[in-house]
């Protein structure tokens, strides 16, 4: 029975084992890194990495909570360009992305790089964890927990 054992071998240090106690980090797999993007990275890579991840998962749920929204016949009201489209007069899902007009368009990507050239970060540097984009205006004691 000796025989059909896997022998014996010490355990490799690697740079993944510097991120194996960051949350997330979960048996079976461990840290989980399949395309290598932190194989010679330090923490401060990691942390930008876990900011744009938390940032990309919050726009992907707002999408989301847009698309059902719409699907269910509420929209805004008013027009969403100069030239008299209604918001109501957009379709849904991505089809309807191509449903609005240039001005609309332009009028939404301007917006959201307002939002992120200015509004989405830490400004003043309280934050009290990656993706905290308080800075110190709303406090409703919702992060304040104990360990047990």
């Amino acid at each position: 029975a000796a025989a059909f054992a896997p022998a014996q071998t010490g355990k490799a240090a690697t740079a993944l084992n510097a991120f194996e106690n960051e949350l997330g980090a979960q048996p079976p797999l461990g840290f989980f890194d399949p395309l290598g993007l932190l194989d010679e990275a330090g923490q401060g890579r990691f942390d930008r990495l876990r900011y744009v991840e938390i940032k990309h998962g919050r726009i992907c749920q707002l999408a989301f909570l847009g698309n059902i929204i719409t699907r269910a016949g509420v929209h805004l009201p008013g027009n969403i360009a100069t030239d008299g489209t209604k918001f109501s007069d957009v379709g849904n899902g991505w089809a309807g992305s191509f449903d609005v007009p240039v001005d609309g368009a332009l009028q939404i990507l301007f917006f959201v790089g307002f939002l992120e050239l200015f509004v989405m970060k830490d400004v003043t540097g309280e934050n009290e964890f990656v993706g905290d984009f308080r800075n110190g205006y709303i406090d409703f004691g919702w992060d304040d927990f104990d360990e047990e």
